[in-house]
């Protein structure tokens, strides 16, 4: 994986928290604290440790080019979610705007709950949760559903 420090100059290496940035898109939404407690009360739900998690928002382009290289994948995709350390939390989670935008007009849902659901989504696997089996996708859904209550209540 690529060393994302250049896209974090706020932040060193060895922080630790959840840190956002954008690489090549632009996020107005962005409410980097509620959003950060939110994940850390997740994690801590789900019987994990944070130590470091950097979500870089991008575009369709630029999560392709990550799938294809680090993946051998040649498709688009609304998340990619490198653990780089199980327990403490640490992870890269990839998330692109424009497939969240498009996910978002398919599924008529606003664009911020869609965020919110895919930034779920990376914690859920990084805490162990699958989505390769219908039985796991049923699963992993009912709980982007239970966590996404918790961060509106």
């Amino acid at each position: 994986m690529e060393n994302i420090d250049p896209f974090w100059p706020e932040a060193e290496a060895n922080d630790t928290g959840i840190f956002f940035t954008c690489h090549d898109v632009d996020l107005d939404t962005l409410d980097a604290d509620t959003w950060s407690t939110w994940i850390k009360e997740v994690i801590e739900e789900e019987g994990y440790e944070l130590a470091r998690i950097d979500y870089i928002f991008c575009s369709d382009e630029f999560l392709l080019e990550v799938n294809r290289t680090h993946l051998d994948h040649d498709f688009y995709t609304d998340i990619i979610t490198f653990p780089l350390n199980p327990n403490p939390i640490i992870a890269e989670i990839y998330i692109s705007l424009d497939r969240v935008r498009e996910n978002a007009t398919s599924y008529s849902v606003s664009f911020e709950d869609e965020l919110m659901r895919v930034i779920i989504h990376g914690i859920l696997h990084l805490c162990g949760y699958d989505d390769h089996e219908e039985a796991d996708i049923a699963f992993i859904r009912k709980k982007e559903a239970y966590y996404l209550k918790k961060l509106v209540s």
